[in-house]
Order: C-alpha cells, then sequence, then structure tokens
C-alpha cells in the first residue's frame, strides 16, 4: 500500500515538472515580456535623413548608427527635422502655409541649442522653399545713339518683345542702323535678346576694322578669319566703337508692363549736308521720362534744338523734367494740378527755374515741354510749354490741335510782342543779333545786349483725353516743320497708324521713322528729331528711354 502511495506522488511530481516545462517552453516561445516592455521604452526618435534609409536594420547597422530601435508591434515615430515639425505614423500630413512655416522658424529659433548658422540657414531655406516666386515683366528696351563719327546724331531703338525685329543690325549698308563711315563694314555687328540669361548681347560680324566695347575689343581671336566673335553682354551706359570714328552709346530700360499707359517712339537725324557740303553738329536733344521720379500719374516729353552748340540742349532736357518733378513732390501743388486739371503755373516756374540755373553764355535753344498726367478716371491730361520753334500738335478723335506758339523773329506773335515793348522790328527785319528766334533758354550773353530776347513761354490749354479716345501727339524740331505742315504731318501720322495698327510692339517708333523719313525725301536742311506719343490703347507698351 505504501509503494502505490509513493509510486502515484512521484507520478504527480514528473506530471507537474513536464507541465512546468511546457509552459516554459511556451513562455519561451510567445515572449509575453514584449508586450510590456513597449509601455515603458522611449519611442523610436529618427531624423529627417533616416528616412532616406529603411525602417528596420539589422543590428550592427544599428550599432553603427548609433541609434535603438525598439522592436514591436506598434512603432511610434517622432520624425524631427533638424527639430522643426513633428509627424507620427498615421498623422495626416499637410504643407503648412508661409505664415505657419515662418513662426515655426521663430518658435525653434529660440531654443538654446540652436546655432545661429542654423537658425539663418532654416529660415531662408524655408523662404526659398515657400515663399511665391514673383516673375516680373522681363521686356526691355534697347535705344542707341551715335555720338561721334559721320553718322552723329542717328538714333534706333527696339524692344526684347519685337522678334520680327531681331537680331538688330549695325553696318555700312542693308542694316538696321546704317553708319555712312568708311571704317564700318557692310555687315558690321549685330545685337541680339538672350532669353535665357535675360540680357541684350553684342557680337562682331567678322567685321575688317573690329568691334570695341568699352574701349575692350570683342571680335574673333582670329583677326583675319572674319568668323562672328564670342556674344557680350550688352549694359546701360555702354560705349560701342565700330572702326575709329563712329561710336554708339547704349541705352537699356525696361519697366513693368502695367505702369506705361502710351507707346512711345524717337527718330532722329542731324541730315547729312548743308551747301557746300558742310556736315552738320547735331544740337538737337529728345527725351521722355514717364513717369517721373516717385510721382507715378506724370510724365514729361520734350525736345531741344540747340543753337551755337549743342551744350544748352543738353543742360535744358536734363533740367526741365527735373525742375518738374521737383515742384510736383509738393503734395499740394500735385492735388491742385490734378483738382483743377490746369498745370499752367507749374510749367512757367519750371521754365524760369531752368532759365535761372542754367549758366549758357554763348549758347542756346529752343525748349518745347509736354506735361502728361493720368486721371482717376483713367484718362489723361497734356499740356505743353514752349519757347522757340520747336512745335507740338495733337489729334483726338480727328480733331486737330495746335499745342504750341511759334517764337521766331518774324512770327505774328512775336511782331506783336516787340510793337507792346515800344520797340518794333523794321522792315524786312528777320533776326536779332544774328538769331532767327526771339524766344529761347540760354544765350545769357545777347540777353543782357538786347532786352527784346525772352525766355517766357507759351503756355497751351491743357487737352482731355478720356478713356475711349483715339489720340496721338507729335513733337518735332524746325527740322521737319520746315519742310511738312502740321496738317500734313497729322495725315501722314494717322495713314502710318492705320497701315501698321497690327504691330503693337513698336508702331509708335514706326509712325516717327516713317515721318522722319518724309523729313529726308524733303531735304530738309536742319536737326530733325521726332517724339511720337500714341494714346490708343492697342498701341500701349511698356518702355522708358532715358535720355
Amino acid at each position: 500500500m505504501a509503494m502505490m502511495l509513493q509510486g502515484s506522488i512521484v507520478g504527480v511530481f514528473l506530471l507537474l515538472v513536464m507541465l512546468l516545462l511546457i509552459l516554459f517552453l511556451i513562455l519561451i516561445a510567445c515572449k509575453p515580456w514584449r508586450f510590456f516592455s513597449s509601455l515603458s521604452s522611449p519611442s523610436r526618435t529618427l531624423k529627417v535623413g533616416e528616412l532616406a534609409r529603411p525602417l528596420v536594420l539589422d543590428d550592427a547597422n544599428a550599432r553603427d548608427q548609433g541609434n535603438e530601435i525598439t522592436r514591436s508591434d506598434s512603432v511610434v515615430l517622432d520624425v524631427l527635422p533638424d527639430q522643426i515639425e513633428e509627424f507620427s505614423v498615421g498623422q495626416t500630413f499637410r504643407r503648412l502655409t508661409l505664415t505657419e512655416r515662418l513662426a515655426e522658424v521663430q518658435k525653434h529659433a529660440r531654443q538654446e541649442d540652436q546655432g545661429p548658422n542654423l537658425k539663418s540657414d532654416l529660415k531662408n531655406d524655408l523662404l526659398q522653399e515657400f515663399v511665391p516666386k514673383v516673375i516680373a515683366d522681363q521686356r526691355k528696351c534697347l535705344s542707341l545713339e551715335v555720338i561721334s563719327g559721320p553718322s552723329c546724331g542717328l538714333r534706333c531703338s527696339v524692344q526684347s518683345t519685337s522678334a520680327s525685329r531681331l537680331p538688330l543690325t549695325i553696318g555700312r549698308v542693308s542694316s538696321d542702323l546704317i553708319l555712312k563711315d568708311s571704317e564700318v563694314s557692310g555687315k558690321h555687328a549685330m545685337i541680339n535678346w538672350n532669353a535665357d540669361k535675360n540680357n541684350w548681347e553684342l557680337i562682331d560680324m567678322g567685321s575688317l576694322n573690329g568691334t570695341l566695347l568699352n574701349s575692350q575689343p570683342i571680335g574673333h581671336p582670329d583677326s583675319g578669319s572674319r568668323h562672328c566673335g564670342d556674344p557680350v553682354e550688352l549694359s546701360n551706359g555702354d560705349i560701342i566703337t565700330l572702326g575709329t570714328t563712329s561710336n554708339v552709346h547704349v541705352h537699356v530700360t525696361s519697366k513693368s508692363g502695367s505702369q506705361t499707359p502710351f507707346s512711345v517712339g524717337m527718330a532722329s537725324d542731324p541730315m547729312a549736308l548743308r551747301r557746300g557740303g558742310k556736315k552738320l553738329e547735331m544740337e538737337d536733344v529728345c527725351y521722355y521720362q514717364w513717369p517721373l521720379p516717385g510721382i507715378p500719374q506724370f510724365g514729361a516729353f520734350g525736345i531741344c534744338d540747340g543753337h551755337g552748340g549743342v551744350a544748352a540742349a543738353k543742360s535744358a532736357s536734363k533740367m526741365l523734367p527735373e525742375k518738374v518733378a521737383s515742384i510736383l513732390s509738393d503734395s499740394l501743388v500735385r492735388e491742385r494740378v490734378l483738382l483743377q486739371r490746369d498745370a499752367t503755373d507749374v510749367l512757367r516756374v519750371v521754365f524760369s527755374q531752368t532759365e535761372a540755373d542754367m549758366n549758357n553764355y554763348y549758347e542756346g535753344c529752343a525748349a518745347t515741354l509736354l506735361l502728361v498726367w493720368a486721371d482717376s478716371d483713367e484718362s489723361f491730361f497734356a499740356q505743353c510749354a514752349n519757347v522757340g520753334d520747336a512745335a507740338c500738335v495733337m489729334n483726338v478723335d480727328g480733331k486737330q490741335i495746335k499745342m504750341t506758339e511759334d517764337h521766331r523773329v518774324s512770327s505774328y506773335s512775336e511782331k506783336l510782342r516787340f510793337n507792346e515793348t515800344g520797340e518794333p522790328l523794321r522792315d524786312g527785319e528777320t533776326r536779332l543779333h544774328g538769331l532767327n528766334l526771339a524766344r529761347m533758354l540760354g544765350d545769357k550773353f545777347l540777353k543782357q545786349q538786347e532786352p527784346r530776347f525772352s525766355s517766357e513761354p507759351y503756355v497751351s490749354e491743357a487737352v482731355h483725353v478720356k478713356q475711349a479716345s483715339s489720340a496721338f501727339a507729335l513733337l518735332a524740331s524746325d527740322g521737319f516743320w520746315d519742310v511738312i505742315s502740321a496738317k500734313k504731318a497729322v495725315q501722314l501720322a494717322v495713314q502710318a497708324r492705320e497701315r501698321d495698327s497690327a504691330d503693337g510692339d513698336n508702331a509708335a517708333e514706326k509712325v516717327a521713322n516713317i515721318l522722319l523719313t518724309e523729313a529726308k525725301t524733303l531735304r530738309t536742311k536742319d536737326n530733325t528729331s521726332i517724339v511720337f506719343l500714341d494714346f490708343d490703347r492697342k498701341f500701349r507698351i511698356s518702355c522708358k528711354v532715358d535720355s
């Protein structure tokens, strides 16, 4: 009996041992402690740079990276892109707005463990990524003026958007800018617009006598090969030299397309020869500024026709728009002009101050200034002041309007003025001290000798150009008006506008050149300069040329 009881106890013990062994093996196989360790273990921390690597690493790789990953059924990832943003698995990712991103930068930049260089780099990176890139209107205007050589005074301009007129060629024959210089090759150089680099480029076309840019040669290294040189970037103010005597001044300007409300074209020519074959010096200076500096509603357009030299014309063309801008910088004066729709007082003061500041004793100039301003209802007003014989005429909806007065000694207005002074002209007298002008800027010495000379301008009435109007203004020096009447000039301009109506980019320039060509055909014997403003909306462009 005792033996049976003893055997039962041993059997039960062995059974318990086997059960414990089985339970132990089950525990080892199931590893239930992993469910408890995940509750207390820290979450896996990854940096942004690690996201490109697998999330599950072998032990060797894990040790190499110096990071610990706790294996579990549910892994929580705190993604720290250089200590800025935190995301978790299961979180909905979204792109933060620019304001939120900058707020994050400011928040984390205050953390003490961030260095100043890292803060700056983070902010710059975020700005580069999230600030919208504003693509500006890259339209640029290139204007060339021949300042020395046989063709001194010639001007030519083109816009970067005028693909049909590019490249612009310079040469002695069959070129866009023809220089009557024996040292200039038939096809000497060309200028083209590089849209990728957003600049103008000059290329020597294998010329015989070479091309210089700011006194540096730009031709092909092998001068005898007659091959084209490499493109060279042009900048505003550059001087191009073709041969040894012809220098061309470069004007490069640009402007937002929404700011220039009309099209402007300019054309000039010294006209070749007087009787006897003597070459004419170019004494005309034409200019325009829209808008005037700091005054977005106003612009100045004008021509100064010098005599005795070009110095007075250059001085006046610089001072006149500066004086206008200075006076209109006073908000009360500007508001009064806008309210009264009249700038007579402003224009008179402008001419008075210019005359006072000019220091030209033996040179003078005729001067015509057209002031244009925009009204609140998108219409325009134009008012002109002049001394001398450079005239301006406007055409508004088919109505011709004379904007200037002729101040030659023999004109009716000046004869009347002389009579009022008590010193009328003698019969047949058409000049005073050799000059055919009675009003001008400069000529201080002659004005001291002859009190009948004057710098008092004639000022026109302001002309209203309504938003729906078809209108233009034509300013020209006396070389043009000597051979073409105002009526004929308006007719030519109207015909040219109609013919070139499809070419909106450079229609005004084409009109100016057509008028200049007509003056050449009629054999004018004086310097001729033209400024043409087209207020018609379909001709509007964006371009400003500084004189």
